[in-house]
């Protein structure tokens, strides 16, 4: 070869969008890619976007191969990079072709480093004869991310590249990742609902605060909260009769019985009462004064929960309290989501009055910006503030909570000044 090495850029059009929007399936591809030509693969990192895109590259001995995708288009640009004449870019880009089921592609070849243009120097290392064995080549490392993101702020997550779960059902994409730092994520269009390490954080503060400054909640309804852990908390309570789940997905309850058992663990319990059908029409339908406790336990307002963020579905709910009755919902990050958390403010407001809705804060590290924040609006006379502490003590400490105590319940409810400021707006 009259060069020190290959390069191709490629582009590959018409390829499938939902394959350009599957990192681990682009990881597999571009590894085995590298591997059929002969190559040596020392490392791959991929990355993948939120709501879509994948950009990643693997290290081969011979140099690298390297990719972005734009899944929206059905668009992939591909960069095959081969020194030496043991490995053949070009069957590289026929067996990513087939992978990406790309239609046609284009391709240019470039010869990098013309051996006419350059002259040889002396270059010489001094090599030592210590009687070691030469070090073989390192075993591949791969690094596979998940990041969510906007336009101004993203959270990546390195998993194994084994993808534990993936479907499609009539209102999102379901899937659950295997993460180093986090154990099992559960994500929902490509955005982190929960996983193994940091979930008892959300459960526990969306359940007990409600249900230790209420003190005598019956029956409870959960809309949404398909991964089961808020109603694994709600039964945690003695006193409560009965938990309402209403979740419209059920593929999000088996993808957590599967791969999230201990935040599904309370499925079977025999006060639950589990229903697979849309929260918006069960509520629309229920009986006045039907719950003592209602937590709209819904995902972004987006998608299928999107209609749970309306004032007509949070004047239903009203409906459905019990006198002394209490709504709870997750309303946003005030840093990442600050339109949305003051509009949902304003809405709880002007159904359940100024004085009767109360906002209060979690760190959920892999939520955006790792502050999240709780609604409490209560119907009745109920204050959040008037817990009985010796009860949550006793309650924390029985059930060995790791985020909830009593301390915490009152501290939750301490805001910082810059929530005070978008609650006064």
């Amino acid at each position: 070869m009259d060069a020190l090495g290959r390069h191709i850029l490629v582009e590959f059009y018409n390829c499938s969008p939902e394959l350009m929007n599957d990192v681990v399936h682009i990881e597999n591809s571009m590894v085995e890619a590298a591997e059929t030509a002969g190559a040596t693969v020392i490392n791959s990192t991929f990355h993948h976007f939120s709501p879509y895109g994948v950009s990643g590259v693997v290290v081969i001995q011979e140099s690298h191969l390297a990719i972005h995708t734009w899944p929206e288009y059905g668009y992939a640009a591909v960069d095959l990079f081969t020194c030496g004449e043991t490995v053949d870019p070009w069957v590289s880009y026929d067996f990513l072709q087939k992978a990406f089921k790309a239609s046609h592609g284009s391709s240019m070849e470039c010869r990098r480093g013309q051996q006419s243009l350059l002259q040889r120097t002396d270059f010489t290392v001094e090599a030592r004869d210590t009687g070691q064995q030469i070090t073989p080549i390192p075993r591949i490392t791969r690094d596979v991310w998940f990041t969510e993101r906007d336009e101004n702020i993203a959270l990546s997550l390195k998993h194994t590249g084994d993808q534990l779960y993936k479907k499609q059902s009539p209102y999102q994409k379901v899937e659950v990742f295997e993460t180093l730092a986090y154990g099992n994520m559960l994500t929902l269009d490509g955005m982190v609902m929960c996983t193994q390490k940091d979930e008892y954080v959300y459960h526990e503060m969306i359940t007990h605060v409600p249900m230790l400054s209420h003190g005598n909640v019956k029956r409870a309804l959960v809309i949404g909260g398909g991964d089961g852990g808020t109603v694994r908390e709600l039964l945690r309570h003695e006193q409560i009769e009965e938990v309402v789940l209403v979740e419209i997905d059920e593929l999000v309850i088996e993808a957590c019985k599967l791969h999230l058992p201990e935040t599904a663990s309370a499925f079977d319990h025999p006060k639950l009462k589990l229903l697979v059908e849309d929260g918006i029409k069960y509520i629309q339908e229920c009986a006045n004064e039907s719950f003592d406790l209602i937590i709209v336990d819904s995902a972004d307002p987006v998608g299928p929960g999107e209609g749970l963020f309306t004032a007509e579905f949070y004047g239903q709910v009203y409906r459905c309290l019990t006198a002394n009755g209490i709504m709870i919902t997750q309303s946003e990050s005030p840093r990442f989501n600050t339109k949305v958390f003051v509009e949902i403010y304003d809405t709880y407001k002007g159904i359940f009055g100024q004085e009767k809705v109360h906002c209060y804060l979690a760190a959920i590290p892999t939520y955006p910006t790792g502050t999240w924040s709780f609604s409490f609006s209560s119907k009745g006379n109920v204050h959040p503030k008037d817990v009985n502490m010796d009860v949550a003590a006793a309650f924390s400490r029985e059930h060995n909570l790791r985020y909830y105590n009593e301390d915490i319940h009152q501290a939750a409810f301490a805001l910082p000044n810059f929530v005070k400021d978008l609650l006064k707006k």
